[in-house]
């Protein structure tokens, strides 16, 4: 789809600044149009935030990408922040049980095809038998033979059609949801087939490099709220920040069609981008613009945040089975943590938390502090300098069978408004790049309703002008 130069004067209007809003406000922008974003916070970024606390900065959860994820690597080169992220040069993921056992999921070395690249690592997987190991090649197999655009595959969880292909409840546990759960921010036993599948194919099967894993190595406040706001800015877009949208209004006279209400302005619009979570864009939008999205619903994410008074890992990030503890990350470079101080700050992310997320501060804090000294021995004896606990109760819909045909394309049933977000129809789970994808698609959109003739900005990608230094998938 190429991008599309907007009538001379067109005016866009977008609403709200996560990923979403921001990739859009920027295509918009770059293909000529005259754009402002209203954001209720002061900030920009959406979830992807971060906070001072003791000296140190925390950011509300950990956020990791894939190198298959093209459209938000192209944002991130758009905003200027590409070189504040970390992308491991090859897949491996430690994974780690108490009393010291370890494993690994990581690609070979040699240059071997798919799926050839993770039979060694599957091989020797001690967490799993030997005739469960011998049994992966079958599920393997069947997902390679998947029509992702197939509606049945999202009818059935991900766990029933596992367990149809020989995989035992120890086998999901330990492997299939290392994978699943941070991803879909479901367990195998709830998550759609669709897009787990999806995860699995584009990740791991598809290509041989696309599930190595990046990071930031900055706070997330500063890769996406700084590098993003000064982006903006450079490209003319206008921001209006610490100020709520309250109502999208169409207009019987005047210069621009529609006009979104923030702060007692009415700015006026020739086509809106409403970018927010799909339990608040309703309120904003007309009755009627959208279906009903409540079927989406909301699964929570906990983070709990762990500084030690000395290093207990030299591992930048580990998975864990037979353990409270799902994802472990070393945030100390992040957090600004001198390596003088011999402090080590982890950071524990925990997926699908429905039975985490009303848990005491204190009590979170002194369940994964003792739970990472049965992972890292030097844990043990090491002394808690400070604890913080971050939630989102709401940091995805509930990627479940049956969310598929409730997630709305970009176009509304009101003319000249667009939605964007994670919980858009962009065939991905909830992510980073679902939300650059769904933000980048609204804007192609908005500015081909308005559009004169084709701007060259990019050719053929569904990703449009942020996508157009991207690798290949």
């Amino acid at each position: 789809m190429s991008a599309v130069a907007p009538a001379p004067g067109a005016r866009v209007v977008v609403v709200g600044g996560g990923l979403a809003g921001m990739a859009a406000a920027l295509v918009a922008s770059d293909a000529g149009a005259q754009v402002t974003l209203v954001e209720k916070r002061r900030h920009l970024g959406g979830l992807t935030w971060s906070f001072e606390r003791n000296g140190l900065v925390f950011d509300n959860g950990q956020h990791v990408f894939l190198r298959c994820c093209t459209a938000y690597r192209a944002f991130l080169d758009r905003i200027g922040a590409a070189d504040k992220v970390r992308l491991q040069r090859t897949l491996e993921v430690p994974v780690l049980a108490p009393g010291g056992r370890r494993a690994r999921i990581a690609r070979s070395p040699a240059p071997l095809p798919s799926p050839f690249h993770l039979a060694s690592s599957l091989l020797a997987y001690r967490h799993l038998s030997l005739a469960e190991r011998a049994r992966l090649l079958r599920p393997v197999l069947a997902l390679r033979a998947l029509a992702l655009d197939d509606p049945a595959l999202d009818r059935q969880t991900f766990g029933a059609w596992l367990a149809r292909h020989g995989q035992s409840p120890r086998a999901i546990e330990r492997l299939w949801d290392l994978v699943v759960l941070p991803t879909v921010n479901l367990g195998s036993a709830e998550a759609s087939l669709a897009l787990a599948a999806k995860v699995f194919r584009t990740g791991l099967l598809d290509t041989v490099d696309g599930a190595d894993i990046g990071w930031a190595t900055v706070p997330l406040g500063e890769l996406h709220g700084d590098h993003g706001r000064r982006a903006l800015e450079a490209a003319g877009v206008e921001l209006v920040l610490g100020t709520a949208a309250d109502a999208l209004h169409v207009r019987a006279t005047g210069s621009h069609r529609l006009a979104v209400g923030a702060g007692g302005r009415r700015l006026g619009a020739d086509a809106v981008v409403v970018a927010l979570p799909h339990d608040a864009a309703p309120a904003v939008l007309p009755p009627g613009t959208l279906g009903n999205l409540s079927g989406l619903g909301r699964a929570p994410i906990v983070n709990v945040h762990l500084v030690l008074d000395r290093r207990v890992t030299d591992l930048p990030m580990a998975a864990a089975i037979s353990s409270p503890v799902q994802y472990v990350f070393d945030h100390s470079e992040a957090a600004g943590i001198s390596p003088r101080s011999g402090n080590q700050c982890l950071v524990v992310s925990l997926s699908d938390a429905t039975a985490w997320v009303g848990a005491r501060p204190e009590h979170l804090v002194r369940t994964f502090h003792a739970a990472l000294g049965e992972l890292f021995e030097k844990a043990r004896d090491a002394k808690l300098v400070d604890g913080v606990v971050t939630r989102e109760h709401a940091a995805t819909f509930r990627g479940a069978p049956g969310t598929a045909a409730l997630r709305p394309s970009p176009r509304c049933a009101l003319p000249g408004v667009f939605v964007a977000g994670a919980w858009c129809a962009t065939g991905w789970p909830a992510t980073m790049e679902g939300a650059v994808r769904s933000g980048t698609a609204a804007a192609t959109a908005a500015l081909a309703s308005l559009g004169s003739g084709a701007s060259g900005t990019s050719g053929g990608s569904p990703n449009g002008a942020l996508q157009r230094e991207s690798e290949p998938a």
